[in-house]
């Protein structure tokens, strides 16, 4: 099968014009035409992954995050461009599902919830199709503070969570947004929301929400996490036949001193 074809079917999945205006989701770097011979998944595309895929004899590369974000000035061995080099010898395409897999309607923020374990769940700002940003959801039963925060490190695996001051109630109504969600605040507050989690707030964000919400950061990396999985889903189901290699190298660039 041609990796036009594989392409194809994450466009059904996750079709280009649901992704935000700034983004540059699709196809970044190679051809369309040639023979799959598999793909490798990814958050972040580095030089790293690039040399995975080659190992791994994959010649496409999808990743959730662009590589190719900003315009390129120059091609050289010591920015973002050697990486497109790298991917071109090696005759590897580069494939980018970003805001257009989290707003669609099954995608980056419905995986969050299912992880999370909510239900009756929606959109947190609708648009058209029932697709949108972000999700809200209902537990099943209310949890207290202290236990949504442990349910959020033990099934995210993260270690260190920012938050805010105690909201003063059990949590029964919960929103999420992977990624940089600090734009979706309000409107969870408007939607009755008694939590949000996403994975970029910033500090100046916080004000404001003590009694309101109960705002949680995880991190950006940590919070799309399983988006990895979801790609790996989508293409299993339409190829079975196809190999998929889930990258094994964590590429958040950010460490924690614990």
């Amino acid at each position: 099968m041609k990796i036009r074809e594989i392409i194809a079917a994450l466009e059904r999945f996750a079709p280009l014009p649901l992704q935000d205006d700034y983004d540059n989701s699709g196809l970044q770097v190679g051809t369309t035409e040639s023979e799959v011979s598999g793909a490798l998944l990814c958050l972040d595309v580095t030089r790293q992954v690039v040399d995975e895929a080659i190992r791994n004899g994959c010649n496409l590369i999808v990743s959730h995050h662009p590589l190719l974000f900003r315009p390129l000035r120059k091609l050289t061995d010591d920015n973002i461009g050697s990486i497109v080099m790298d991917a071109v010898r090696a005759g590897i395409t580069i494939y980018a599902s970003h805001t257009n897999l989290d707003n669609a309607s099954k995608g980056v923020n419905m995986r969050i919830a299912q992880v999370l374990g909510l239900t009756d769940v929606k959109p947190l700002d609708i648009r058209p199709d029932g697709n949108g940003a972000g999700i809200i959801g209902l537990f099943k039963e209310p949890v207290t503070e202290e236990e949504l925060l442990e349910q959020i490190r033990q099934k995210f695996g993260v270690t260190c969570i920012r938050h805010n001051g105690s909201l003063g109630r059990r949590i029964s109504r919960m929103a999420v947004c992977g990624g940089s969600g600090a734009f979706l605040a309000d409107k969870a507050v408007q939607e009755g929301a008694d939590a949000f989690m996403t994975g970029e707030i910033g500090y100046h964000r916080f004000f404001g929400y003590d009694g309101l919400i109960k705002l949680i950061e995880t991190g950006h990396f940590e919070s799309e996490q399983f988006t990895v999985d979801l790609i790996a889903d989508i293409l299993k189901d339409e190829f079975p036949a196809l190999k998929v290699v889930k990258t094994a190298i964590k590429t958040n660039p950010i460490n924690y001193y614990i």
